[in-house]
């Protein structure tokens, strides 16, 4: 018997919650196979098969356990059912029929051995491919090895849309709000349902932000006319140019570095009676998922372009959907930025994440009469958005915080002084 055991999800964490199993008891299971997952407060992580057997599950769904507690066995002296063979071994092509291959294919298209060798698929993926009809040759794989698992199958199933680049991403709602019975009219039910280690873990970091700092939120707008021609003029050769779309994020990054630098207490924290400054500047963006509310960050983000911080956010994007988020990812971060606009709010005032001390909170652009700058007296339709910016009192001063929304709001108005950095 093989022992599988709870691996460490990150440093400082040493319980985690056991997720639905993805293979039953008694059931055969190959080396690598997603056998279940495993939940901490900060990240939600795969437990794989360390080898090819049976299966005996040892804890269940829901159960609370410590770093190292052993949740199954896999018996690999175990008979392999008939009917299934070793993948190492069903998978190879030929020399043969990869030379034909060669020879009957277009002149001008060179194939490859990996186009003939069909690709490392988990036994419940290529199962749930036929069943559903997906062409696992047109699946890239996210397991060890590139190998194809169920959630690489569910995704090419749904073709889920290209990830946003703003600082919000919302995933759809899955769970007990989604799969449970719309209640009849005038019924009275009432449920319980047990909090995920992850929404534990932000209720708590809330309630600690409320209790602790002397948290304040200051206002202003931005008239993002400038920031939206740019866009619309350039958008489609920055695409060409770096390989991902121009959103705002990657002018509300940079100005937001630049406030940083000039009101340098906003990126500090207070550790006891002492203040800690950073020479460095790590963004965290609020991301919304289904699993809640994660906050991935942008290492050294005074040092990236406006095309690397949206390549990055991308990536974080992506990597928040497919619920692959590490722990590293999360980990950090002096200062956030989170965009309440892509849901439509309107204005709100953003809690703390400590121990930072300042958070900046984007809204909905709207079009709104305003004084039109180059005509004085005239009112003019401009689309403008409402900034929040929380800060904690013990640290930084009202007219530092009046002073950084200012600093932003004029970078955001005259986006040339982003590139210029000035």
């Amino acid at each position: 018997m093989i022992d599988i055991v709870i691996p460490s999800p990150g440093e400082s964490i040493s319980e985690v919650r056991l997720g639905a199993w993805k293979r039953g008891d008694g059931e055969w299971v190959e080396k690598d196979d997603v056998i279940t997952e495993i939940e901490s407060d900060k990240a939600t992580l795969d437990i794989l098969a360390t080898a090819s057997g049976v299966l005996k599950v040892a804890a269940q769904t829901g159960d609370d356990l410590k770093v190292g507690a052993v949740v199954a066995r896999i018996d690999e002296k175990a008979a392999r059912p008939a009917g299934t063979s070793a993948k190492n071994t069903s998978n190879a092509a030929s020399p043969a029929a990869i030379q034909a291959t060669k020879e009957n294919a277009p002149a001008h298209k060179e194939i490859s051995n990996a186009a003939v060798v069909e690709p490392k698929v988990t036994s419940v993926a290529r199962k749930m491919a036929v069943d559903k009809g997906v062409d696992l040759g047109k699946v890239e794989g996210s397991g060890p090895g590139g190998r194809i698992t169920k959630t690489d199958v569910e995704h090419a199933q749904t073709a889920p849309a290209k990830a946003t680049t703003s600082a919000v991403v919302h995933a759809p709602t899955t769970g007990a709000a989604q799969t449970s019975a719309p209640l009849a009219t005038g019924a009275r039910g009432m449920r319980r349902e047990r909090m995920t280690k992850l929404r534990q873990r932000i209720a708590e970091r809330l309630v600690s932000a409320k209790n602790t700092a002397a948290m304040l939120t200051t206002f202003n707008e931005a008239d993002m006319s400038q920031v939206m021609r740019l866009r619309a003029e350039h958008k489609e050769a920055f695409e060409k140019r770096h390989g991902t779309s121009l959103g705002f994020m990657g002018f509300f990054v940079k100005a937001v570095v630049g406030a940083l630098e000039k009101y340098p207490r906003l990126n500090a924290f207070i550790i006891g009676d002492e203040v800690e400054y950073h020479d460095y500047i790590d963004v965290s963006v609020a991301v919304g998922t289904d699993k809640g509310l994660m906050v991935p960050v942008l290492r050294n983000a005074n040092r990236l372009s406006i095309a690397e911080v949206e390549r990055t956010i991308r990536e974080l994007a992506v990597k928040a959907r497919d619920n692959k988020l590490t722990v590293d990812d999360m980990t950090g971060g002096t200062f956030t930025i989170t965009n309440g606009g892509v849901y439509g709010s309107l204005m709100s005032t953003p809690i703390l994440n400590p121990p930072q001390s300042g958070i900046l909170g984007m809204h909905a652009i709207k079009n709104r009469a305003v004084e039109d700058p180059k005509n004085p007296g005239h009112v003019a339709l401009r689309p403008m958005m409402y900034l929040a910016l929380s800060y904690d009192h013990r640290i930084v001063d009202g007219s530092e915080a009046v002073g950084f929304l200012v600093d932003i709001k004029n970078a955001i108005e005259n986006p040339e002084r982003l590139l210029l950095d000035v």
